[in-house]
């Protein structure tokens, strides 16, 4: 494929054939299109001697790298000697030399993006993506569900990486970034998936990951206090989220937002004239109306366009019955009217199953339950802590931590919500990075309070929290949810919450055997 078909507006003296694409210098190959962005540590420019020495056929930069490397006006290729001031000192092959073409942009993220779209060329028929602060991975979860249900060769991709019938990938971010993602957008077209959903995070959409896919249907399910240690403010944050609705979804396309906050209204504006599914308790199309706690789940009324639907769910919370509708309107968004088919849906959500670490109930601990749930902001935390009180007959215990390296501000907010919605708190270390583990927690103690207690080994304080329970009593282990690893220093260290809880479950069962008192 040539420069120009990737890139339509370059109009520089050479036009080579580009084999592949990436913004990494390491990864270049001969041919390459090498993409030199700027970044948060470090400036791409300061790579691309490195890439056209490794072969690099043309370099995309911002149009002041690509001045000072020796490009043009946007569009424009540099002459042969401008190349040659932006080649390493030495001996050049003859077919290095006029033979890099430089491409300029005023955002070459959003040309990065549009030129993997054009490279990779297939994506799956229908793409949904969901974004907010808090159960992108579970709406994500239950849609593939629910489309799957339907008979639809379906796929998701998020913080746990890309799931489809036959398809297992784990994944670290979010949002894979461009070009990764594109290369796997036309992976599961190539292998027959029709439906997609995929979690669109705010860092993957201010930095323009998700451009040039063919978005079909955007949800949106709240905004909350986090990553204000990457986009600074509050502001920011939101306007990121807002991209979905404004620059990624398609004209036609179908918003599905959450009736319950105020956000949903700019979003509704940013939306255009495509359709709105609203959903929640304020709703016209998905209206929840009555949700009732049950040992091991809980049942959900709610109206569609009007008529009464009843449901038992196997998930617990009032959020988590909101992501299942969220879910929901995407599928009904796909379906495109046929009502006869979106009522056949109601039945299928009796059936669907919680996302690892999203309030995953650890098993082996009779009237007594555990839960493991990713909660890592104030807002997570209060609404898992709220969800679970109704279950617990006796006290409902918290063991819970804040990252390092990350928003400082959530810290003893995260320890007052501890101490307020809790009966029992324990504060304990979850990926302090770089940070002194002592510092956090003690940040965190602003908050929670004299009564909460300090118990920095993770390991430890899980085994403590499960100890303390008696009959009736519910404990989550809030933070790391899915994760398998903890962050210390440079280091991860294998740790799964999940299974830690279950070893001292077996651990208290075992005690109480030989009768000890536990």
């Amino acid at each position: 494929m040539r420069l120009t078909d990737l890139i339509p507006s370059y109009a520089g003296p050479v036009n080579p054939e580009i084999t592949g694409l990436t913004a990494d210098s390491r990864r270049v190959r001969p041919g390459f299109l090498f993409a030199a962005l700027p970044g948060v540590k470090a400036d791409g420019a300061v790579y691309i001697q490195d890439a056209i020495a490794k072969g690099a056929a043309a370099i995309l930069t911002d149009i002041s790298s690509s001045c000072a490397a020796g490009g043009g006006v946007t569009g424009r290729g540099p002459s042969s000697s401008n190349v040659q001031n932006a080649l390493p000192p030495g001996p050049s092959p003859a077919s290095r030399r006029g033979e890099v073409a430089m491409v300029s942009a005023e955002n070459p993220r959003h040309a990065l993006a549009q030129a993997a779209a054009r490279f990779y060329g297939r994506q799956p028929d229908y793409v949904a993506a969901v974004t907010g602060t808090n159960g992108k991975t579970s709406v994500a979860h239950f849609t593939r569900q629910l489309w799957q249900k339907q008979g639809l060769k379906a796929a998701s991709i998020g913080t746990l990486g890309v799931h489809a019938d036959g398809i297992e990938k784990p994944g670290s971010l979010t949002t894979p970034d461009t070009v990764a993602l594109h290369e796997q957008l036309a992976e599961l077209a190539g292998a027959g998936i029709t439906h997609l959903v995929m979690e669109a995070s705010s860092h993957g959409l201010d930095q323009y990951r998700l451009d040039g896919m063919d978005v079909a249907a955007a949800g949106f399910t709240n905004l909350t206090l986090d990553h204000l240690d990457y986009h600074g403010t509050m502001e920011a944050y939101r306007a990121a989220k807002r991209r979905l609705f404004s620059d990624i979804l398609r004209a036609d396309g179908t918003a599905v937002l959450n009736a319950d906050v105020p956000e949903s209204e700019d979003f509704r504006e940013a939306a255009g004239q495509g359709t709105v599914i609203d959903y929640g308790r304020m709703a016209k199309w998905l209206r929840l109306e009555t949700l009732t706690p049950r040992p091991d789940g809980q049942d959900m009324t709610f109206t569609l366009q009007g008529k009464t639907c009843s449901v038992r769910l196997r998930l617990v919370g009032g959020f988590m019955a909101m992501n299942v509708l969220c879910a929901l309107g995407f599928v009904i968004a796909s379906l495109r009217g046929d009502m006869h088919a979106i009522h056949d849906l109601v039945p299928y959500l009796t059936e669907l199953n919680g996302a690892p670490g999203r309030l995953q109930l650890v098993p082996g601990h009779n009237n007594r339950a555990v839960y493991v749930d990713y909660a890592h902001t104030p807002d997570a935390l209060e609404n898992v802590l709220k969800a679970l009180r109704p279950h617990a007959q006796g006290q409902l215990l918290v063991v819970a931590g804040c990252g390092g390296d990350r928003d400082r501000s959530k810290r003893p907010v995260m320890g007052r919500i501890a101490r307020d919605f809790a009966d029992v708190t324990i504060i304990t270390d979850d990926n302090p990075r770089s940070e002194d583990p002592a510092a956090i927690r003690a940040a965190m103690l602003e908050g929670a309070g004299p009564d909460a207690l300090e118990i920095g080994d993770r390991r430890e304080a899980i085994q403590a929290a499960v100890s303390l329970m008696k009959d009736g009593d519910v404990l989550v282990i809030a933070g790391k949810g899915h994760e398998q690893g903890q962050i210390v220093g440079g280091t991860t260290w294998p740790f799964d919450d999940v299974a830690e809880a279950g070893a001292a479950i077996r651990e208290t069962g075992t005690m109480k055997h030989k009768g000890l008192a536990v």
